[in-house]
């Protein structure tokens, strides 16, 4: 491909365009579907989260821009896209995830309303970020937040100039000979990805950058589409490589900027139009449910393509969903609990909480082995199994980086799952540790839980291929102090309903196990017809909401508080420093009061009154089994806002009407 100038390419679908030709009544029902969306805050929130967060209200906004339509209470919105960071405020300078900074500013700037409150910020992102080995072997920061940081700052009028040196030399270093972007310097021989390559050429633009002439461009990014119509994320991808809104949006933006178009542009026209399901959002994928910044993809997709829907055809295809077998039962589990201290105090803790499967974390030998002793003895409901962290194993994909906090294990207590692979802070290919190291912890029953990466484009491909193939068998949506990942990483919420859901707890619990807070307390629920980690493997996996008791009525709080009464003395303990580890489980159970606690139905028991606060368990069933794997996903009922639950105890649940009943 020739050079190109792609101003028009930051241009095209950043700035409002006129309404297009489509039916009237599909524009309306298209926005209708994001009024759906709406949340108290007066902006937009994923489907399955009762809070606005700035991603959905970015997607939500864009796609009014490209409906020709205005965006209702403008100014609320904007409000509170540029009040509302979705993570802790270091984070703006601590590893940043400056893609969020592009969204706000971006947001504001379609809203019609100014940016210059990030000038101060953007005057410092001088340079790309640092990025701690810990994470990433080799040291790389994302390239996409990279790119963003440029666009952010070329928006204010602070890039291009002679102090871009250093950004300069970063996305040259990343360029690769076929002129495609990744997020690993080129001289590692690896080649593109579509998105990197997209946020490369943006910010190459921003950055006036002269690129020389690579005429291959074209072809490769045609390679990418797939028979379907819709694009992966390069030619022939061999982990995860499926079709999706996101890669053919990138593509269809390069393409059209580069003056050429897909192989199969009426293919391509016809995936993306096969999308639309019948409430009136875009999902991702064949069989995926809506969501706001799909939909915005899609729509732009469609004006790139110039099509003119009629949205009359088919609804989208969605998963099938079944109700719960007759006879399972619900048991509550504890990812990543403690595993030391005094396994006699964690069988009363785990008593007083009403936890079933207690999985501990990195424990010494035979530790798990005298708690499951004085289960035994004390005649306790509790199990204990492994739920161990391999620090040190890192795994790479070619051209997105090599990251470690990816090995998050469980294993059935006394069976044989394998061990670590031997060489730490190694570039493990991801290929070699998913055939050898995970395949000895699923011969064994064990399985995966994703823990945490913040480079959106390895994520995809990984939580894809977990998708297809079942290597991850859930995906932890709070942890390290982050109490809802989804709220940060759109990938996360477009795979809750695909790959289970649930929390870890970490070795100390953070400090944060406050009796009757559901999201600490029980990270997930499990559903079987008995007790023990195999169900798992079939992933019938309830996640509760982190937020629900912030969220609670009044009502709630009160029959909490006189039934729950340690419940402010364990707080004062945990702001004291106190923390479960070692031998301070008898000071925390006096601190709790946990001797007299209610049991884990008492303690979520009880009706939100509070319009659209939803229930504390998002519970709603996606696919039934992945593509090419036994089991599934599951997400049993529907996540409705404003739909009141009651609560039931957590033991005895053997009826089909769960979904309606629990929490």
């Amino acid at each position: 491909m020739n050079r190109r100038t792609f101003v028009s390419l930051m241009a095209s679908s950043m700035v409002a365009v006129a309404a297009p030709p489509w039916p009237e009544d599909l524009r309306r029902k298209i926005a209708g579907y994001l009024e759906t969306l709406r949340r108290p805050e007066g902006a937009y929130g994923w489907e399955g989260d009762v809070t606005a967060q700035v991603s959905p209200t970015f997607g939500a906004t864009g796609s009014y821009r490209l409906l020709g339509l205005p965006v209702p209470e403008a100014s609320r919105v904007a409000e509170f896209v540029r009040s509302h960071y979705p993570v802790a405020e270091r984070r703006r300078t601590e590893r940043p995830l400056w893609r969020l900074d592009f969204e706000q500013a971006q947001t504001l700037l379609w809203l019609d309303a100014s940016v210059e409150s990030f000038r101060a910020l953007a005057e410092g992102w001088a340079k790309p970020a640092d990025f701690t080995t810990n994470y990433e072997l080799g040291g790389d920061p994302v390239l996409q937040h990279q790119a963003m940081a440029v666009r952010v700052r070329h928006h204010l009028g602070l890039s291009p100039s002679t102090k871009d040196g250093e950004w300069r030399d970063y996305f040259a270093a990343r360029r690769r000979l076929n002129g495609t972007f990744n997020n690993t310097p080129a001289s590692d021989g690896s080649d593109g990805h579509v998105m990197n390559t997209l946020w490369g050429l943006l910010a190459s633009e921003c950055l006036a950058m002269k690129l020389s002439a690579t005429p291959e461009l074209d072809a490769w990014i045609q390679g990418c589409q797939l028979p379907s119509g819709g694009f992966t994320y390069a030619p022939k991808a061999s982990v995860g490589g499926v079709d999706d809104i996101a890669y053919t949006w990138a593509a269809l933006q390069v393409l059209e900027r580069a003056g050429a178009k897909a192989r199969d542009a009426a293919g391509c026209r016809r995936w993306v139009e096969a999308l639309l399901t019948a409430e009136g959002g875009f999902q991702d994928r064949p069989a995926g449910e809506p969501n706001p910044l799909a939909t915005y993809y899609a729509l732009d997709c469609l004006r790139m393509l110039q099509a003119v829907p009629s949205g009359k055809g088919k609804p989208a295809v969605r998963a099938r969903s079944y109700p719960i077998e007759a006879g399972m039962r619900v048991f509550t589990a504890q990812v990543e609990a403690p595993g030391v201290g005094s396994p006699r105090d964690a069988v009363r803790l785990a008593n007083a909480l009403g936890i079933h499967l207690w999985t501990a974390k990195n424990s010494p030998d035979g530790w798990v082995r005298e708690a499951r002793r004085v289960a035994v003895e004390d005649k306790s409901q509790v199990e204990f199994h492994i739920a161990d962290e391999e620090y040190g194993t890192y795994v790479a994909l070619p051209g997105l980086g090599c990251y470690s906090h990816l090995v998050d294990t469980l294993a059935p207590n006394g069976v044989d799952c394998g061990t670590q692979l031997p060489k730490k802070n190694f570039p493990y290919p991801w290929e070699t540790f998913r055939d050898s190291r995970l395949a000895q912890l699923k011969k064994g029953g064990g399985g995966l839980v994703w823990q945490f990466n913040e480079n959106e484009e390895f994520t995809r491909a990984l939580l894809d291929e977990a998708t297809e193939k079942g290597t991850y068998a859930a995906i932890a949506a709070f942890h390290f102090g982050n109490k809802f990942f989804i709220r940060q990483g759109t990938v996360f919420a477009q795979s809750g309903g695909q790959v289970a859901v649930c929390g870890i707890a970490g070795r100390a619990w953070q400090g944060k196990l406050v009796v009757g807070q559901v999201s600490e307390r029980f990270p997930y629920a499990l559903c079987g017809a008995r007790r023990g980690l195999g169900r798992l493997d079939g992933r019938i996996v309830y996640a509760p909401r982190d937020d629900y008791p912030a969220r609670r009525s009044d009502g709630v709080e009160d029959a909490l508080r006189g039934r729950l009464e340690g419940t402010a003395r364990f707080r004062e303990a945990a702001r004291s420093g106190m923390a479960l580890v070692g031998g301070g489980w008898k000071e925390l159970a006096a601190a709790a009061g946990l001797a007299g606690a209610a049991s884990a139905g008492d303690a979520v028991r009880g009706r939100s009154s509070r319009e659209g606060a939803g229930p504390a368990l998002a519970v709603g069933r996606r696919h039934d089994k992945p593509r090419g794997s036994e089991g599934g996903a599951h997400r049993i009922g529907g996540t409705p806002g404003g739909r009141k639950y009651s609560g039931c105890p957590v033991a005895g649940i053997e009826d089909r009407s769960l979904p309606l009943r629990y929490f």
